[in-house]
């Protein structure tokens, strides 16, 4: 008649198992996170690497858009894709036995001189070149109009004064110009210091189309992506234990039965 009636409850949180922790479903979710993060992260840089070409700048002749010491990421492209106004990587045994990055002012057909007004012409038209230090003529001198071959192009660095360029190589066979062969690529970015993708310059759009940016863009948000799945799926496991633990704590610290 005086005895007591005590109803106990199971600890919660399945005791002090050790087995996966967290939710079945949770699980799957973040391998599969795991796994389709580490296929965009690794495929991006993949893709990256056919796509692109790493290049340290030793020279100020493009100065401002890229600096001495600059590293940069040049796209792969064929010659017969270059347009006015790209800064490519080319290489030409007449100018020197290394890859020169130079921007390309005028293609085979053109005609270019300076300077007028202090202005870069092509067919006839006035360019105005934004990437210029403000101030700075287009030349330091002028040069005679140069008819540019088909299957050539015209280069200029964007330091007129300190560049060795087209203007340079006047009085070769080929009256200073490169040919389309000789460039291996398109210069789409300085990657350091983190400068960012290289600006069109819409001076020249007047005289043809520009050409579109590579895709760096999206290989940089594949990336990005492919670690922050991996980083999220690969914490849900030790996220999900600390919740566990927590769930027991306060499950221990509940009274032990009902009187």
């Amino acid at each position: 008649m005086g005895g007591e009636s005590r109803t106990h409850t199971a600890p919660r949180g399945g005791g002090t198992g050790t087995g996966p922790v967290g939710s079945r479903t949770g699980q799957r979710l973040s391998g599969l996170a795991v796994a389709l993060g580490l296929v965009l992260f690794l495929g991006g840089f993949a893709w990256g690497a056919v796509v692109y070409r790493p290049y340290t700048v030793p020279t100020s002749s493009m100065t401002p858009t890229i600096d001495a010491g600059d590293r940069i990421l040049a796209q792969r492209v064929d010659g017969a894709d270059v347009r006015r106004g790209d800064v490519v990587v080319f290489k030409d045994a007449t100018w020197a036995n290394a890859p020169m990055v130079k921007r390309v002012v005028a293609i085979g057909g053109d005609t270019v001189s300076c300077c007028q007004d202090g202005k870069l012409k092509v067919n006839g038209k006035e360019i105005d070149e934004t990437y210029l230090p403000e101030g700075t003529p287009a030349e330091m001198s002028n040069f005679p109009t140069v008819t540019v071959p088909k299957g050539r192009l015209f280069l200029l660095g964007d330091e007129r004064g300190n560049s060795v360029d087209s203007t340079a190589h006047l009085t070769d066979a080929a009256s200073g110009t490169v040919a389309r062969s000789a460039v291996d690529a398109r210069v789409d970015a300085v990657v350091w210091p983190m400068k960012g993708m290289l600006e069109r310059p819409t001076g020249f759009e007047p005289l043809g189309a520009l050409s579109s940016p590579g895709p760096l863009r999206t290989i940089t948000a594949l990336i990005i992506a492919g670690a922050v799945l991996v980083l999220g799926g690969g914490a849900y496991g030790p996220i999900a234990k600390r919740a566990d633990a927590a769930r027991a704590r306060r499950s221990n610290a509940e009274p032990a039965g009902v009187r």
